[in-house]
């Protein structure tokens, strides 16, 4: 696992927190970013995955 899987992962749940306390408080902006906040992680986890997929092909060679 590489940073940017691990950071992915943090930011995601960051953006699940956001997005449940933008819904508690009835803050549609909060909410909003949370969003935004997983969508990034999940960008970032899987530039991470394919930085690993291609470590692993270059290892095998």
């Amino acid at each position: 696992m590489n940073k940017d899987q691990v950071k992915g992962v943090a930011e995601q749940a960051k953006g699940k927190l956001k997005e449940a306390a933008g819904a508690l408080t009835g803050n549609r902006q909060l909410q909003q970013e949370g969003r935004a906040d997983q969508v990034g992680g999940n960008v970032r986890k899987n530039v991470g995955d394919a930085k690993e997929h291609v470590k692993r092909g270059i290892d095998k060679l």
